[in-house]
């Protein structure tokens, strides 16, 4: 699998995937905005393993001195259980040192990626009730380096 740097030419995929799996999709505009932020970092995961589907998976995120703040994860419906979402965050680890402390929100019913989190040593730190759609809570997390 390689990671590469998000381009516009990508956002037609990346858009139609994150609106397939999310809730509360970013729009184009957002990532566009992302993508011309100086601290925020926006990859995509492409595979040779997947001919059929080009992209299989993106990260977004942002480095503020020696924090970082997980903002979008997402991999391909059809691509999840087979490793994508490990890897996409263990690039974003490593491309982020020397950040000292990593900080993510993600809906608390989605265990799976909860159980991803704390493979990789995120903490919960609180919660933000009701924060998706008004009905779900958002789980905060934060790892030390």
């Amino acid at each position: 699998m390689a990671i590469s740097k998000m381009e516009t030419n990508d956002l037609t995929e990346v858009v139609a995937m994150g609106a397939a799996s999310s809730s509360n999709p970013w729009s184009r505009n957002m990532f566009i905005e992302e993508m011309l932020n100086p601290r925020s970092h926006c990859f995509v995961a492409k595979s040779e393993e997947f001919p059929e589907q080009r992209i299989v998976g993106f990260v977004c995120f942002r480095n503020v001195e020696d924090e970082s703040e997980l903002l979008n994860l997402c991999v391909h419906p059809q691509y999840r259980r087979l490793g994508v979402a490990r890897k996409l965050m263990e690039f974003y680890i490593n491309f982020s040192t020397p950040i000292r402390t990593f900080y993510l929100e993600v809906d608390s019913l989605n265990h799976s990626a909860i159980h991803l989190y704390e493979l990789l040593l995120y903490k919960p730190v609180g919660i933000r009730k009701k924060f998706y759609r008004g009905e779900s809570d958002a789980l905060l997390m934060a790892k030390g380096s």
